[in-house]
């Protein structure tokens, strides 16, 4: 009967979009109530003038570095080492534009590569489709198990922000009211949807190529996606990343903009990083 029963419950991406996963309430609330704040914002200052909006541009910008340098190339692929201040300086960036907390990313990230395009896979499209790879498994999934995916993460430095995590997210919402209503709405809540929707796009739109001969996955590369990534952090050219995972950069044609790259270079040059492994120009990689 138990056996019966297991065989018969529905899959995570066979439940209806509301459902939500044990324990993932405080995501599902933070995702309505941030995309309901962003409508109402543009609504009422559709044109939040010149300052707000650069403010809003550096955040996206710096959190997408966060993002890209520290939890993706340094904390789970380990292709960068940074040094303590700018690791903490980036986890911050990367948690104040919502990308959770190091552990839970990395776990999550691990957990893909490892698992990629199967049932096991925490974000395919090809298991769920397009939305299910985009948002729905943020909250319809139980998060992966850090204590399996990256138990080499069991550092006070790196745990303490799943506690920090929760202020830091409020002071991210709250903190464009230092520049009024505009800033209230953009510095905040647009400013997280925006980033949130372009970092899902690695998820779902950089996983819908056909499986390629020479890895196991449905990785592509796409290009027009960078400039919408405002800095170009170089995740769009994912197939890339995954066939050399392990490579600190991720573009590898002269013409693949990939400013997680050259912000780590500039790091490197000043000492606050050490690149693992630099990868480099490949032909199946770059197609």
């Amino acid at each position: 009967m138990s056996a019966q029963s297991t065989a018969e419950a529905p899959k995570p991406w066979e439940q209806p979009w509301w459902h939500v996963a044990d324990g993932q309430t405080p995501v599902f609330v933070h995702l309505v109530a941030i995309h309901t704040l962003a409508v109402v914002g543009i609504a009422l200052h559709p044109i939040p003038g010149w300052p707000v909006f650069l403010v809003t541009l550096a955040l996206v910008g710096l959190g997408g570095l966060g993002t890209t340098v520290c939890y993706h190339r340094a904390l789970a692929h380990r292709s960068v080492r940074l040094h303590a201040v700018a690791e903490q300086m980036l986890i911050f960036a990367a948690v104040f534009n919502g990308s959770g907390s190091p552990r839970q990313w990395v776990a999550n990230h691990r957990r893909h590569h490892a698992t990629s395009d199967t049932p096991s896979d925490i974000s395919s499209p090809r298991q769920g489709g397009f939305w299910w790879a985009h948002i729905f498994w943020l909250y319809q999934i139980p998060d992966s198990d850090p204590a399996r995916w990256n138990a080499d993460m069991n550092k006070t430095r790196y745990n303490v922000w799943t506690l920090l995590q929760i202020p830091t997210i409020v002071l991210s919402v709250c903190a464009g009211l230092l520049l009024g209503w505009a800033g209230f709405f953009w510095v905040g809540a647009i400013r997280l949807v925006y980033s949130l929707h372009l970092q899902c796009l690695v998820n779902s739109l950089t996983h819908l190529g056909e499986e390629g001969k020479d890895h196991n996955d449905s990785s592509i590369n796409i290009w027009w996606l960078g400039p919408f990534q405002l800095t170009a952090w170089g995740e769009n050219w994912h197939r890339n990343h995954h066939s050399d995972p392990g490579s600190a950069r991720f573009g590898r044609a002269w013409w693949q903009t990939d400013i997680g790259w050259c912000a780590i270079r500039a790091l490197e040059m000043v000492g606050l990083a050490a690149v693992v492994r630099r990868g480099g120009a490949s032909a199946h990689a770059a197609s």
